[in-house]
């Protein structure tokens, strides 16, 4: 019988962890292993594009009701469920009311209470046979070390945890409950080391997997029509939700900067969230015809085919799976230098890199637009290097011999 690898997501959404899960199960040799994907809510797009060569469980009550609106799963007859998602959020207030005001800022730790709440009372999986390695896709990782049974487990890290808080003293018994602990980055690495440091012998390092034959298919297969009617001018893209983290706030600054300078652009951003503060600054610097937000796309790969440049110019990063997938696509990229950046682009060589000031951003874009030569030197190294990390699923395999 094939060894048996059980995976553990929340949903499908337009989401960078939800992409990588994608590439790791296109990457899965499903000949030599049996895969189970439990998704506790079988919502978003990504739904659909799971491959067909992975068994997906079917949904289960309970698990569908751990981040839904609180009166749908009342009104289903969740009241378990609803009344331990009550006791967390209360808990969580109470932590949160006596954190310092800086920490209160980048507070995470209302997803343990609820996981540590909520767990206990959700269906036993044991029914599903013990499985040689069950995997946790996202945080928090109480489901598949409480609920499944299987002879390793093995937890994600997604995030960098220089730029959250979370209460390690009620985290790292989970996390300590996994054999291996997989860091996407070497900076995401220290970062969460820096925050749980009796982990470190648990850690693997292995970069997320994208979907190479699926960003190259669903690239060609659509359009991108608000960026192709733009071919007089540089075509700019982003990608990601509209928050303090990507920084997009930035956007009329630079564009204005960018204008200074006599660059013809528009700078697209594709995208869920409030973009009205944007759009209102934009117009009055005199730069609301060069910025457009397009908002999300269930496939954003035509967007990126079609840009000139793609930026990046986050606060903050794990390590961003965007930059990677325009990397795959052969696309010019900028980002900034937030901490884990060196970790992603190699300076001049797969991209650039430049200062996290609005300035620095504008004068990155403004050169790498007017210097022909150096854009067809980016694209020819990123045509000859493999981005899409598909070797990476060896380190998967090598757990379960």
């Amino acid at each position: 019988m094939k060894p048996r690898i059980s995976i553990n997501m929340h949903y499908m959404e337009l989401g960078g962890a939800e992409r990588a899960l994608l590439g790791l199960l296109e990457a899965l040799d499903t000949d030599r292993f049996s895969v189970d994907l439990l998704i506790n809510q079988h919502t978003g797009p990504f739904m659909p594009l799971i491959p067909g060569k992975i068994n997906l469980l079917p949904e289960m009550r309970g698990y569908n009701a751990i981040e839904r609106p609180m009166r749908d799963i009342v009104l289903e007859g969740q009241w378990r469920v609803a009344w331990a998602r009550w006791k967390a959020r209360k808990k969580a207030a109470r932590y949160h009311a006596a954190l310092p005001p800086k920490l209160q800022r980048i507070d995470a730790s209302v997803f343990q209470f609820v996981a540590d709440e909520v767990t206990p009372v959700l269906p036993d999986l044991r029914h599903l046979g013990t499985y040689d390695l069950a995997i946790s896709f996202l945080t928090p990782h109480n489901v598949v070390l409480q609920k499944v049974d299987a002879r390793r487990r093995l937890a994600w890290i997604h995030t960098d945890y220089s730029t959250i808080h979370v209460n390690a003293e009620q985290e790292l018994p989970i996390w300590d409950g996994f054999d291996h602990i997989v860091s996407i980055s070497p900076d995401c690495t220290k970062a969460f080391l820096s925050v749980f440091p009796t982990l470190k012998e648990k850690i693997i390092e292995m970069e997320n997997i994208l979907p190479l034959s699926l960003i190259r298919h669903q690239a060609k297969r659509d359009s991108a029509p608000e960026i192709i009617a733009e071919e007089e001018s540089v075509r700019l893209l982003s990608i990601g939700r509209i928050c303090y983290q990507k920084n997009f706030d930035c956007i009329p600054q630079v564009a204005k900067r960018l204008k200074e300078l006599g660059l013809k652009f528009v700078w697209y951003v594709v995208g869920p969230g409030d973009h009205a503060d944007i759009d209102r600054e934009a117009a009055e610097l005199g730069v609301a015809d060069n910025v457009r937000f397009l908002g999300p796309k269930e496939n954003p790969y035509p967007y990126i085919r079609s840009c000139d440049i793609y930026l990046q110019p986050s606060r903050y990063e794990g390590k961003s799976v965007t930059v990677r997938e325009a990397q795959v696509l052969r696309k010019p990229v900028i980002i900034t230098r937030y901490a884990t950046a060196e970790s992603q682009i190699r300076d001049g060589v797969d991209g650039v890199i430049c200062d996290l000031d609005n300035e620095a951003v504008a004068h990155a874009i403004y050169d790498l637009a007017n210097n022909a030569e150096k854009q067809q030197q980016l694209i020819t190294h990123l045509a000859s290097h493999d981005y899409a990390g598909m070797a990476e699923v060896e380190k998967i395999y090598d757990l379960i011999q």
